[in-house]
């Protein structure tokens, strides 16, 4: 049954209007799979050839975007009655001798291309020819049809708990669901809307007038602005550079807990030692601290496409050359932050999250990160994922490597997820901008064994 044209959220808007060729607005996963024993090559283009004989398309991978008179001039999605799934399914074979690095290399390539918005955001990417007899899937969505709260939710969805399950549906592949309304263009929702929203971010003006306040008179509450410059906020190009790497969980939950901590003021605290040694070996570390913009989740129900993202600002301590002192410097910068946004409504979150990411907004538009100051030096991501092994017809999930967006003025964004008992760090950054991005990972590693050297 056809869907009828509902209108883009704001939130999702949000990820429309700044795409450009330098700065695609979609969302990866590089996701590795063991084969069950006695499968062979073949194997994969037979779940290709599976992945184009699907005829049931979820509603969320037919999405495409539409814009006219019917919609007020506004995006809307519709959906694709007609999808080509070859050219959403795509099918590839690494160079030899098929290393790591060649994978890496062709997902650093896949990433910088932008989503043809003539079809449904989406692309998926079975990749063989690994030297260690695994698997590579690389799919990419747009932010606009999803976060990566809802983006993981929709993964676990996708796989099974059971190895011994042989016929695993698609990922885009429509399941039965409980009967929904179609969404559809209504005006007078649409003003009722706008006018709670309307007074809703009217209150928001004395709250933030606190938050600033807050923010002069305690050192580590940080507003936006106070970031230093860095060789991270800089133009970008549209090619991108992306590096992986996975940490036992457990690691960092002994060290959270010996230093009153989070787990994700641990992944703060690696990555600040990482951004640390990386640019005092370019001889290009500021010497006031980095700042991080820490997405975080707003969502309430357990839908699996959307946005519904705030996000906090954290000093990193990157000025500090004390492991210990650098966390506990991390984890002031957090409680304050998170503290700030109590009492606040989902709105009025998002409406401050937008107002910090505004000076991004004009780098893209008019080209000025050097006379805009910078938030922000880069956005940090963590998102909790399955806590338990997965399977994909037999083939068991062995890790997924998170991709994420650089954008004008942010050359850089260090995204992690959990999986079964590991944390796995994604780094994405802009090809041109950062030299040599993978050996940030041994700098992540460093970290990590300096905060157990210091608290264990």
């Amino acid at each position: 049954m056809s869907l009828l044209p509902s209108l883009v959220s704001p939130a999702d808007a949000a990820f429309l209007l700044p795409e450009t060729r330098d700065q695609p607005m979609h969302v990866g996963s590089l996701q590795l799979f063991v084969p069950p024993p006695g499968s062979d090559l073949h194997d994969l283009s037979e779940i290709y050839e599976t992945a184009l004989a699907t005829t049931e398309i979820a509603p969320l991978f037919r999405k495409r975007l539409t814009r006219g008179f019917g919609t007020l001039g506004q995006w809307a999605w519709e959906a694709d009655e007609a999808i080509d799934l070859e050219h959403h399914v795509r099918h590839s074979s690494l160079p030899k001798p098929g290393r790591m690095r060649e994978l890496l290399a062709l997902c650093s390539r896949l990433h910088g291309t932008l989503l043809d918005r003539q079809r449904p955001l989406w692309e998926m990417h079975l990749i063989e020819g690994l030297e260690d007899g695994r698997f590579a899937v690389y799919t990419k969505i747009h932010h606009a049809l999803l976060d990566g709260v809802s983006g993981l939710r929709l993964l676990e969805r996708s796989l099974s708990t059971d190895p011994s399950v042989g016929d695993t549906p698609m990922p885009f592949a429509a399941r039965p669901r409980g009967s929904r309304k179609a969404g559809g263009f209504d005006v007078g929702g649409l003003v009722s809307g706008g006018l709670h929203a309307a007074l809703d971010v009217a209150t928001l003006a004395p709250k933030a007038a606190r938050l600033v306040e807050q923010g002069l008179r305690h050192e580590g509450a940080v507003l936006p602005g106070q970031a230093p410059r860095s060789i991270l906020n800089v133009p970008i190009s549209g090619s991108r550079r992306f590096a992986g790497d996975a940490w036992e969980l457990d690691r960092l939950r002994t060290v959270s807990k010996q230093a009153g901590a989070t787990i994700n003021d641990v992944v703060l605290a690696m990555s600040s030692a990482a951004l640390r040694d990386y640019l005092l070996g370019l001889d290009a570390l500021p010497d006031s601290s980095l700042v991080a913009m820490t997405p975080v989740s707003l969502r309430k129900d357990d839908s699996a496409e959307g946005n519904a993202v705030g996000s906090i600002l954290c000093s990193l301590g990157t000025h500090l050359t004390d492991p210990e002192e650098r966390l506990l410097h991390i984890r002031d910068s957090t409680q304050r932050a998170k503290a700030s946004l109590v009492g606040l409504s989902q709105l009025q979150i998002t409406a401050l999250s937008a107002g910090m990411m505004s000076p991004l907004v004009l780098n893209t538009y008019f080209g000025v990160p050097k006379l805009v100051p910078p938030p922000f030096n880069l956005i940090i991501s963590n998102v909790p994922g399955p806590r338990h092994p997965l399977f994909w017809n037999g083939a068991r999930l062995d890790g997924m490597y998170p991709l994420s967006i650089p954008t004008s003025g942010q050359a850089l964004n260090i995204t992690c997820t959990s999986y079964d008992q590991q944390l796995q760090f994604g780094l994405t950054g802009c090809r041109r901008t950062l030299p040599h991005l993978q050996s940030m990972l041994a700098g992540l590693d460093d970290g990590l064994k300096g905060l157990e050297k210091a608290f264990l």
